[in-house]
């Protein structure tokens, strides 16, 4: 096992990270989101159930800081060196009188950091409020200024290296959505039918194998359609069900989204129509989407589908996505939504999901597309009609 990319790649995203900390006049960076850390090294565990952070300076680290027993992922998934990590000892895990973060702060005291001035992420999943107390009370002489989003915002312009992991993605993302077509049938348990789909996106495809998605994928179907984010049950699928299901893939940490709509047995006029709309939609904000292009303007070339055909969504329709662990595959970064000024730059690659969900059904036709100078494109290649399935 190898990183995923050239160690060039890091060195590369390590620069970028440290002008920016350079430009807010910080010293240091505490990192919480695994996302980040794997972004910015390579390191791959399921260790951030655990108090788990990176440490960054301007000149030095970086450095992995976590549990002892995780430390050993670092040297075949990262491209880090013995004295950049950091373990604490087994000891302190999950006690009540004491917290790691304690010992680490300790390290970084005797490390150069304790009159640093440390940029932390404030609304990350997992750099708990325990944590950052711990490290505040640590390092009473160091001053810390929220730095939120920072590392995110350097991953929204994708390499070359990247592009090539998630064109990888989207043909597994293909194959779990036609997984999904070919199972669905009244009769069938959605449990059933998530097992087969779960499946393809793990196996992947001969010369590439699938990893867990950072988002499990979603099945839309019966009451549950006319939300957005359901979990699959036991209940058997049922004639004239409009189902949805939200899939995508994963390879080297990296996400690919698409969702798709089937119904099965003869469509509602309604079901129809609605479709129209959301695929016109879909191509007016293909045709909007480019390097340049202002993200509010964006959706406002789907509104304006939207209004023709007399119909609301008030939700975002999109975001930037890449690199990410459960629970969220988009990047926190850019949104499309009313209003939104965020110009948007050559090489994102952003997931539009345009979802309708009415009283009693709904729907949903999504794409990742990757941004270029004058266009976009599609990663993924699979109808965008409703899928009808005879029964």
């Amino acid at each position: 096992m190898a990183p995923a990319f050239e160690k060039a790649e890091y060195d590369h995203r390590l620069a970028r990270v440290r002008s920016e900390m350079e430009a807010r006049g910080l010293t240091a960076l505490v990192i919480g989101d695994p996302a980040n850390i794997n972004w910015l090294t390579g390191y791959d565990a399921w260790s951030f159930y655990t108090p788990q952070m990176m440490l960054v300076g301007l000149s030095g680290g970086p450095w992995w800081m976590g549990r002892l027993m995780d430390a050993g992922a670092a040297k075949f998934t990262s491209w880090l060196s013995d004295d950049q990590v950091v373990a604490y000892p087994e000891t302190l895990v999950q006690r009540p009188d004491t917290h790691p973060m304690d010992w680490l702060a300790g390290w970084m005291r005797d490390n150069g950091f304790a009159t640093a001035r440390i940029g932390f992420e404030s609304d990350s999943y997992f750099l708990s409020p325990r944590a950052l107390d711990a490290l505040r009370a640590g390092l009473p002489n160091a001053s810390f200024i929220d730095a939120d989003l920072l590392v995110n915002w350097q991953r929204l312009i994708k390499s070359t290296a990247e592009i090539a992991v998630m064109t990888q993605a989207a043909r597994i993302a293909e194959i779990a959505m036609q997984t999904a077509w070919d199972g669905a049938r009244p009769g069938v348990r959605q449990c059933d039918l998530m097992a087969d789909v779960v499946a393809a996106q793990i196996r992947g495809t001969p010369e590439c194998g699938g990893d867990m998605p950072a988002l499990h994928p979603l099945i839309l179907a019966g009451e549950a359609a006319t939300t957005a984010h359901p979990m699959w049950t036991a209940a058997p699928l049922e004639d004239g069900q409009t189902v949805s299901f939200e899939l995508g893939a994963c390879v080297k940490r990296y996400n690919v989204g698409l969702a798709r709509t089937v119904h099965l047995g003869p469509p509602p006029d309604t079901l129809l129509r609605t479709s129209d709309a959301v695929q016109e939609g879909m191509a007016a904000v293909i045709g909007a989407l480019k390097a340049g292009a202002i993200a509010g303007d964006v959706h406002a070339a789907w509104q304006a589908v939207l209004d023709r055909y007399s119909l609301e969504k008030p939700s975002r329709i999109g975001y930037s996505i890449g690199a990410a662990y459960a629970p969220d595959w988009g990047e926190h970064t850019l949104s499309f939504r009313p209003g939104e000024t965020t110009i948007v730059p050559e090489n994102a690659v952003v997931h539009i999901i345009l979802g309708m969900w009415m009283d009693d059904w709904g729907m949903e036709l999504s794409e990742t597309l990757h941004v270029r100078d004058s266009d976009c494109v599609r990663l993924c290649d699979m109808p965008q009609h409703v899928h009808l399935i005879d029964t």
